[in-house]
């Protein structure tokens, strides 16, 4: 929902590091890697409850995923990297709520509700960026169709921060998540059906 917003903020410095990666050999793809490879330290500090240091891991995945699609557009998109991109992407998500559940018996329900509210989002996404695949629908050069929602990046990584900042409420935060999760899911479909049947 804000991700629009925060791009005109975050981007600009974005564009300057990656015209000075894409001069180099660095790959937008080494730069995607680079972040997953976040992902096992992030869940480990997760598992420990430590809070600041997953607090930072999740900062530097993001800066790392949003600084690979900066490098991409310079040097053009590809498929491969689009598809990369995203499979690290659920990695990232995934990882998160699992750690949780795992750091605290009390975290594992709402963690649960929120990876399946997870799911969802995800083929309301991806299922329709596959039958519109090809078709511009205004977010930019990106890889496939992008579907706008009420959650998006920008609002995954604030819950992801609150959850750091207060792991006690993780349970709380999580279900609040989860229901906005659904409300996107249910916001694409009626998207969906209103392209689909154009």
């Amino acid at each position: 929902m804000f991700d629009a917003q925060l791009r005109k903020l975050i981007d600009p410095a974005l564009n300057r590091a990656a015209t000075a990666i894409a001069r180099s050999r660095v790959s937008a793809n080494a730069i995607t890697l680079a972040g997953a490879a976040l992902v096992a330290p992030l869940f480990y500090a997760l598992l420990l409850q430590q809070w600041q240091v997953a607090l930072g891991l999740i900062v530097a995945n993001r800066l790392l995923d949003g600084l690979d699609g900066a490098v991409a557009r310079i040097r053009g998109p590809s498929l491969w990297g689009g598809y990369l991109d995203s499979l690290c992407d659920y990695l990232f998500y995934v990882a998160v709520p699992v750690g949780f559940a795992f750091a605290a018996p009390a975290n594992e329900l709402s963690a649960l509700l929120l990876l399946a509210s997870f799911t969802l989002t995800a083929v309301s996404f991806l299922a329709l960026a596959a039958i519109l695949a090809g078709r511009d629908l205004g977010h930019g050069d990106k890889a496939f169709s992008y579907s706008t929602g009420l959650m998006e990046g920008g609002e995954t990584i604030g819950f992801f921060l609150a959850f750091c900042l207060f792991p006690a409420l993780f349970p709380q935060l999580a279900l609040v998540f989860a229901a906005l999760c659904l409300l996107t899911v249910a916001q694409r479909l009626w998207m969906a059906r209103k392209l689909l049947k154009a």
